[in-house]
């Protein structure tokens, strides 16, 4: 069975929905699915750009590859940082390790760092997959 591969627009979609499903999540108490959403958004984000691009996004380490790429096209240094605080979400829910303020410290550089992917993807109708 094969799977088929999401669009450009469906990734950018699911990063917007993982922010808001993340949100709501944290609101809820559940920070530790709330963060592997918030790590998912950027995630999504990221691959919806590779892709975009035709660039590997398979990998954890293509991913890695693409963000630094997208800050030296970008000439915006904090994709990168943005998207290492979006690892730690990653990690904090593996093993709990973030504390409380780190959280409502971080949460809003992922948020950031996706509204600024996704403001890079050129989402016009010729230049979407169907």
């Amino acid at each position: 069975m094969t799977t088929r591969e999401m669009t450009v627009r469906e990734h950018a979609d699911t990063a917007r929905q993982f922010l808001q499903a993340s949100d709501l999540e944290f609101a809820a108490g559940d920070h530790l699915q709330a963060a592997e959403k918030l790590y998912g958004a950027a995630n999504h984000a990221v691959t919806a750009l590779a892709q975009q691009r035709g660039w590997q996004h398979e990998s954890h380490r293509a991913m890695k590859n693409a963000i630094y790429q997208l800050a030296r096209e970008s000439d915006d240094l904090s994709l990168v940082s943005g998207f290492s605080t979006a690892e730690m979400f990653h990690r904090h829910f593996f093993h709990d390790t973030m504390e409380p303020y780190e959280i409502e410290g971080e949460r809003p550089v992922v948020h950031q760092l996706v509204a600024r992917l996704l403001a890079l993807l050129d989402l016009a109708p010729d230049h979407i997959e169907v």
